[in-house]
């Protein structure tokens, strides 16, 4: 099936859930956060999240910042053949 991740075409086998294309990926679901045809699906809820052929799926990875008094957060969205920082 053809879905569009990040904004781009991306062809996985399916079925598919939420949790199999992030290990697909090899992405830590602990590191990002997901929407899935523009829902943030909550963690708990990757397993059960199917895909379907069409779907859009977000996959933003959250990176720690610095700023001078409160701690700023940026994102940064996974593009195809991104490898996870250690």
């Amino acid at each position: 099936m053809t879905i569009k991740l990040n904004g781009d075409p991306f062809t996985l086998d399916g079925p598919a859930t939420i949790s199999t294309l992030l290990a697909h990926l090899d992405i830590d679901s602990r590191r990002v956060a997901v929407e899935h045809n523009f829902i943030i699906v909550k963690r708990d809820q990757y397993a059960a999240t199917k895909i379907a052929e069409g779907d859009e799926i977000e996959i933003v990875n959250f990176v720690g910042g610095g700023g001078d008094s409160v701690a700023a957060a940026s994102k940064r969205r996974w593009r195809i053949g991104d490898q996870e920082e250690p």
